[in-house]
């Protein structure tokens, strides 16, 4: 009696493959809205949509697209669960390297529970403005969002490469994932760089002297002033802001970047073209 000499692999069911389908759409929706929630927010965030339009940018449109982000992702990581063949489990949709996995895997549910992380804190963050700690802290931690839409590029890129996708989604994916990374890098230059390179106002690379005023009916302490010019605007304990009304000419770059990233429009600057 012989063994036999060819193994058989059983073609997935009709199921599981509608199943896996569900699974690449919703891949593809997530990783495209994700690319645009990182660039409207940099957009937003900086007033560039309103220096080349002139009109504001619509914050509402940032949060629609993380939503939707996180949305389409979920329904991607659970889908796995309802395959007939049980090769995912909730504990290795849940937890990285849970029974065994692979490093694709864990860059997909790492990065989609930190964007969940960053998310829910930012809606916290607004609705707890008064405190100032939380405030400055939940800003601080939405900066974590750009490492985990690094993380979920890469679980894209090496999901696509392992299921043989890569080709056919090549061109859609860098023509998407460009111009987020591209804003991404402008946002963390130096307000100087910026300066040189026409994207924040000034003349000759010096800026000219403002004057700084900001509407307490407007403001709602969310702190996004301090971290964008902390030696200008400062948020108490007591949740009061204090800040310099005739900053220096070196600070002028940081006032206008947190002018323009005030969500409620409460900075005002006067003499330098704003």
């Amino acid at each position: 009696m012989t063994a036999p000499l060819l193994a058989v692999i059983q073609a997935p069911s009709p199921h599981d493959s509608g199943v896996r389908d569900i699974a690449t759409l919703s891949a593809r929706f997530a990783y495209v809205t994700m690319c645009l929630t990182l660039a409207w927010g940099v957009l937003s965030a900086t007033g560039w949509i309103r220096r080349v339009t002139g009109h504001e940018a619509l914050r509402g449109g940032h949060v629609v697209l993380a939503t939707f982000t996180l949305a389409t992702g979920v329904v991607h990581g659970l889908s796995y669960l309802f395959l007939d063949d049980e090769s995912f489990s909730v504990l290795m949709v849940l937890i990285p390297f849970a029974g065994g996995g692979f490093a694709r895997h864990a860059a997909g549910i790492v990065g989609l529970e930190l964007f969940l992380a960053v998310s829910i804190t930012a809606a916290l963050g607004r609705r707890v403005s008064g405190l100032s700690v939380v405030s400055r802290g939940w800003q601080r931690f939405h900066q974590v969002s750009y490492f985990s839409v690094g993380l979920l590029a890469i679980h894209s890129w090496l999901g696509a490469a392992a299921n043989g996708n890569l080709a056919s989604v090549w061109l859609g994916g860098i023509t998407v994932l460009t111009p987020a990374l591209l804003l991404t890098v402008l946002r963390v230059l130096p307000p100087p760089v910026l300066v040189r390179l026409g994207l924040l106002d000034g003349e000759g690379g010096r800026a000219k002297p403002i004057r700084v005023t900001v509407d307490d009916k407007k403001c709602h302490r969310y702190a996004i002033c301090q971290a964008e010019a902390p030696q200008v605007f400062q948020l108490q304990g007591d949740g009061q802001l204090r800040y310099l009304r005739k900053p220096g000419s070196k600070q002028v770059p940081q006032v206008q970047a947190a002018a323009r990233a005030c969500p409620m429009r409460a900075i005002q600057l006067q003499g330098a073209g704003q």
